[in-house]
C-alpha cells in the first residue's frame, strides 16, 4: 500500500499499547523501520497493508515496538505529515561531517558558521533544506547558496522565504559574471539564490560569489571560495564532478539525490580527496531520532514544510497522481484521504475559483500566506470538499510479524 509521508488520528487502542497511546490522539510514523534484516523494508513500499493511501489502517506491533509511532501535537495535519521528508533532510544534515587536519575525531553535522551551497536546490527537498538551513535549532550556515537553471523556481523559492529578485551585487562578492537572482538574509543567514544556466565556467562562478578574495581560476587546486558543504539534489554526473571541484579544504559532499541508475558515476577529483580533506556521504531517509526532532519543531512552528506543496488532492486522486509523479512538475502532492477533490495545483486555485466558489475560498485563504498551504486551508477543505464513503473491513488483518 502507498504512502510512507502520513499524519492521522488514533482511533483505536489494543490492551498492549493503552499505556502509551490513547483515542483521539494524533500521531504520525517514521516508515523506515529499521528492522534488523530487513532495514529496507519501508511502509508506503514494501508492506502490502500499511500505507498512507487509505481511510483506515491496523498498525502492526513493530511500528510500536521499533518506536516509529510518534504523538504529534502541532495545529494541522499537513505539517505533520511532513515530518517524513523533513526529517531525511536533518537526517543528512547530521550524516555531514567534519574533522580539524591531523585528528582522527569526526564532528558530526555541518561547518557550524561556515558556508553551505545547494546545487539544483530548488525543488521540494531542496525547498526543505533551504528551511533547515536557515531555522533549525541546531547548526546553521553563515552564507548559503542555492543553485537551479530555470528562473521561475529560483523567484519562487526567493519569494517564499521573503526575499525578493533583485540584480544588486553585493561588496566583497563581485564576479559571479552575471547578476544575481536573488540576495538577503533569512534569520541571520546571507542567502543567494542564483541560475547557473549557461554559465561557461559554474564552478569558477561559484566559487568568486563565495570569496571575499579573488579566485585563481587558473589553479584547479585553488580552495578559494570553496564550500565547507555542498548537497547535490540531481543525479546528474557532470553536476557530481562539479560539487568535487567546489569543496573547500575539508568539505563535505552530501549526494542527496536518490538515482535510479544503478551504474551512476562521474569524475571526481581524488587527488583532493587525499590532500585536501575532501570527502562524500549520502543517507537515504532518517531514523526516530531524526524523525521525532522534525515532529517536534515542526509542531512548535520553527520549521515551515509548506513551502514543499505545491499540489492538494483527495483519495480519488491518489492512484493517477502517483502515476503522474514523473510527468507533471511541481513539489510534494497532499492527499487528504477522507474526502475527494482533483489533484489541484495551488497556482491554479484562482482560476478554478472564477467558476467554483470552493477553489475561490481556498486560493484567497492561500494568497494571505504568499501563496502557500495553510491551516486555514486544511480546516475549510475538511469542512467543504465531498467526503469518502467509510466502509468496514472486508477481511480481518492478518498482522505480519517479525521476531527481533
Amino acid at each position: 500500500m502507498f504512502g510512507h509521508e502520513i499524519s492521522g488520528i488514533v482511533r483505536e487502542v489494543g490492551a498492549k499499547w493503552a499505556a502509551q497511546f490513547s483515542v483521539g490522539q494524533r500521531v504520525c510514523i517514521q516508515p523506515a523501520f529499521n528492522i534488523p534484516g530487513h532495514e529496507l523494508e519501508t511502509m508506503g513500499y514494501a508492506w502490502h497493508s500499511i500505507g498512507g493511501e487509505t481511510t483506515h489502517v491496523y498498525l502492526p506491533s513493530i511500528i510500536m515496538e521499533m518506536g516509529c509511532l510518534l504523538p504529534y501535537d502541532g495545529d494541522a495535519f499537513f505539517k505533520c505529515s511532513l515530518a517524513e521528508p523533513i526529517s531525511c533532510i536533518v537526517s543528512a544534515f547530521r550524516t555531514n561531517y567534519h574533522h580539524a587536519f591531523g585528528s582522527h575525531v569526526h564532528e558530526m553535522g555541518i561547518e557550524k558558521g561556515g558556508t553551505m551551497l545547494l546545487m539544483a536546490g530548488c525543488g521540494a527537498m531542496g525547498l526543505g533544506c533551504i528551511d533547515i538551513a536557515c531555522h533549525s535549532p541546531e547548526k546553521r550556515p553563515r552564507r548559503l547558496v542555492v543553485t537551479d537553471i530555470d528562473d521561475a523556481r529560483l523567484a519562487r523559492a526567493a519569494r517564499m522565504f521573503g526575499i525578493r529578485p533583485n540584480t544588486v551585487r553585493t561588496s566583497g562578492l563581485e564576479g559571479a559574471g552575471e547578476p544575481f537572482t536573488a540576495h538577503g538574509e533569512i534569520n541571520g543567514v546571507d542567502v543567494y539564490f542564483v541560475n547557473t544556466k549557461g554559465w561557461d565556467d559554474p564552478v569558477a562562478k561559484l566559487k568568486a560569489l563565495n570569496s571575499d578574495e579573488p579566485v585563481d581560476a587558473s589553479n584547479p587546486t585553488s580552495t578559494g571560495g570553496g564550500y565547507d558543504d555542498i548537497f547535490l539534489f540531481a543525479a546528474v554526473p557532470a553536476l557530481i564532478t562539479q560539487c568535487s571541484d567546489l569543496l573547500a579544504f575539508g568539505g563535505c559532499l552530501n549526494f542527496f539525490a536518490g538515482p535510479t541508475d544503478q551504474k551512476l558515476s562521474a569524475p571526481f577529483n581524488f587527488y583532493n580527496i587525499h590532500y585536501m580533506n575532501h570527502h562524500v556521504v549520502a543517507n537515504s531517509g532518517g531514523d526516530v531520532k531524526d524523525m521525532s526532532d522534525s515532529v517536534d519543531w515542526i509542531g512548535r512552528g520553527i520549521l515551515h514544510p509548506e513551502v514543499m506543496i505545491t499540489h492538494v488532492g483527495g483519495l480519488d486522486s491518489a492512484f493517477q497522481a502517483t502515476l503522474d509523479l514523473p510527468r507533471v512538475p511541481g513539489g510534494k502532492r497532499l492527499v487528504y484521504t477522507h474526502v475527494k477533490m482533483p489533484m489541484t495545483a495551488i497556482a491554479d486555485f484562482a482560476e478554478k475559483g472564477a467558476s467554483d466558489p470552493f477553489y475561490a475560498e481556498l486560493d484567497r485563504l492561500c494568497s494571505a500566506h504568499s501563496g502557500l498551504w495553510c491551516k486555514e486551508a486544511e480546516d475549510y477543505l475538511l469542512a467543504h470538499a465531498p467526503k469518502v464513503a467509510i466502509g468496514e473491513p472486508k477481511a480481518k488483518i492478518v498482522e505480519r510479524r517479525i521476531v527481533l
